[in-house]
Parts: C-alpha cells; structure tokens; sequence
C-alpha cells in the first residue's frame, strides 16, 4: 500500500514540475514590457513615443440580421503600431452573450495579432450593441470595441 501511494505522489511531482517548463517558443512578457507611465499630470512625450500602441483595422464589427439563437463569431485584427511589446492583459465584454479570446503571448512592435469575439444572439430581439473593452500596456490602458447585431425571431 506505501508503495502505491509513493509511486502516486511520485508521479504526481514530476508531472507538476516537468509542466513549469516553458516548451514552446513563445515570446513571454518581460518586466520591461509591463510600465505605465500615466500619472496625474499625463503622459509625457518621450514616454508616449517608446510605449506600445494597439491600433485596430476596424473598432465595431456588424453581424448584420442574425437568426434569433445563432452563434457567431468575428476576429477583429490590429497591429502593434508602437515601440515596445504590446501585451494584452484582459478583455471584458459589456454582456454574457458575447466573449472574446485575446493574444496570450506579447505583440512586438510591427506584428499583427488578432482578437476573436463570439456573440450568442439567444434569448436577444432587436437591434444589439455590445462593447468589449480591451486592456492593454498602452496609453490609455483601456480600448473599446464594438459589436453590433439585428436579431429577428426565427
């Protein structure tokens, strides 16, 4: 019996610290990609030139007439059009219908990256507007999106 249960945590050990490793290549965030030079004076110049900035192709997306029930989905695009990584970290849409899935890994300055957005029309009538407020190491921290929808019954 001893011995199944040390070959239990055994295992259990290894499988916890063999998953700490970072085995693929993504780029992961440094210290220096996280700053926020905002204060209650602004943002300085110098600083607004060396920081990251998200800049969308397109900031509100319409699904057009959707079907009462239908799930859809959107990939907003943007670029990182700043000087430093652009780390995306949390996005918040303004109902539960709607959800979105941000880049996990950094941005570098000049790549592009996208963001996916699902809306769930079930239980919506009418005309449907949702924002998605995305945050970010930018100046300012916070960027709003938009969806919108024109839910008709079946």
């Amino acid at each position: 019996m001893k011995f199944s249960f040390f070959s239990i945590y055994f295992t259990a050990f290894i499988l916890i610290f063999s998953a700490c490793g970072n085995r693929n290549n993504e780029l992961q965030p440094s210290v220096k990609d996280i700053h926020n030079p905002a204060s209650p004076e602004g943002v300085s110049q110098k600083e607004d030139e060396n920081m990251p900035i998200l800049a969308f192709e397109k900031k509100i997306y319409d699904f057009g007439k959707v079907v009462q029930g239908e799930r859809l989905s959107y990939t907003f695009k943007f670029q990182n059009k700043g000087k430093a990584n652009l780390i995306i970290t949390n996005t918040t849409a303004s109902c539960g219908c709607t959800t979105s899935i941000p880049p996990k890994a950094p941005i570098r300055p000049g790549e592009k990256g996208e963001l996916q957005v699902h809306f769930d029309s079930k239980g919506k009538m009418g005309k449907e507007t949702f924002t998605i407020v995305v945050s970010a190491n930018t100046y300012p921290v916070n960027t709003i999106i938009q969806v919108t929808a024109d839910v008709i019954k079946p």
